[in-house]
């Protein structure tokens, strides 16, 4: 391109103000000029509001975004915006790429398959989570490991040291150590390949159940590819990664969660949905040695009266596994990575393809 590149943010002034930071402005500025466009995100009615991803239907913001989009070479949208439907692309004739920062994993906003036949490039960065999360998964692991939960329960409530007496009756004796384990990890998006990179030091044999991944990618992973049923039956170490889609919708029910070996663990970092609660609950309470530690349930917050929070080989944080301060900041740092790579000629990294859309979605891979 001939001229400097316009980029146009479209989203609610708090995201602009937690997200956007002068580093990556200044990055930004060597090689586009920037602007933004405030797009609140009315409450729909019956709805949620903008914190859970939806488009904004309030025709003000519309009306902001039709009048700025004119002249921009790539749109950037996040919480608030509107959706960026034909008729809004139609008033971009420069616009050549459109960009999701973070919260829309089901492409809400954005009419994907309109902007293809446009020849207009979609990405997002809603990965930008993925990085805590994976850690907090191998924080996970460990503590379930060594039925941390269990000795935590025991140390609060004043009791001693009596699991040093009679070791062979905690599981978190039996089966301690993760170097050399078996894990297996439902799902293999930006959270499961990090946390496989994590992994690597403690020499893990890792396999995979991920009807959406690439074989290419599960090669470069250096990760087996095999059932959902093996995942769980085979290994020490069971992590749920998956997203949550019409079709991972309690995925995990009480004939997948038998599966569990005696003495294993199994974590969960995704969202509560994709497991039965009660199936949860019942296998946790089997007695088997099976250590349960979990970052989401079904429904959240945890009912006060819920079993799971007081089962003493179940460690439960709150939904916590993205909460950190540099999350926010860390989607648009990708995305400025992203406008770089596109308007220097190299390819971008995070394409809002078909199979993506299919996982997301729940419809077949193709």
């Amino acid at each position: 391109m001939t001229a400097r590149p316009r980029v146009l943010l479209c989203a609610a002034t708090r995201i602009r103000e937690r997200y956007v930071t002068e580093p990556d402005l200044i990055r930004l500025s060597a090689f586009a000029d920037f602007s933004a466009v405030a797009s609140e995100g009315a409450q729909r009615p019956g709805g949620t509001g903008w914190e859970w991803g939806g488009p904004s239907e309030d025709p003000a913001d519309r009306a902001r975004l039709l009048g700025a989009i004119g002249d921009a070479d790539a749109l950037i949208v996040c919480h608030g915006a509107p959706r960026v439907d034909e008729e809004i692309l139609a008033t971009a004739s420069r616009l050549r790429l459109i960009g999701e920062l973070e919260g829309d994993r089901f492409a809400n906003r954005i009419d994907v398959a309109a902007a293809a036949a446009r020849g207009i490039r979609v990405t997002d960065t809603t990965h930008g989570s993925s990085l805590p999360v994976a850690e907090w998964a191998l924080g996970l692991i460990l503590v379930g490991l060594r039925n941390a939960g269990a000795h935590f329960r025991r140390l609060a409530s004043g009791e001693g040291y009596r699991t040093h007496e009679r070791p062979e009756e905690d599981p978190g004796w039996r089966f301690s150590e993760l170097t050399g384990a078996r894990v297996g990890l439902v799902g293999l998006g930006h959270i499961g390949r990090r946390l496989n990179e994590l992994l690597r030091p403690f020499r893990c044999d890792v396999s995979v159940h991920d009807p959406y991944v690439a074989k290419e990618v599960a090669l470069a992973c250096g990760v087996r590819l095999t059932s959902l049923e093996r995942v769980l039956a085979e290994n020490d170490v069971v992590v749920c990664c998956a997203p949550i889609t019409p079709r991972t919708h309690r995925m995990l029910g009480a004939a997948q969660l038998d599966l569990l070996r005696p003495d294993s663990v199994f974590v969960n970092v995704s969202r509560g949905a994709i497991v039965d609660p009660d199936a949860l609950i019942v296998r946790a309470k089997r007695g088997d040695g099976v250590r349960i530690a979990i970052d989401v349930f079904d429904p959240e917050p945890i009912p006060p009266e819920s079993e799971i929070r007081r089962l003493p080989n179940v460690f439960v944080t709150p939904h916590i596994a993205s909460f950190s301060r540099l999350c926010g900041p860390r989607f648009f740092t990708f995305m400025v990575d992203e406008l770089e790579r596109f308007f220097r000629g190299d390819e971008t990294m995070f394409d809002i393809t078909p199979r993506v859309l299919a996982n997301r979605r729940g419809t077949p891979p193709g």
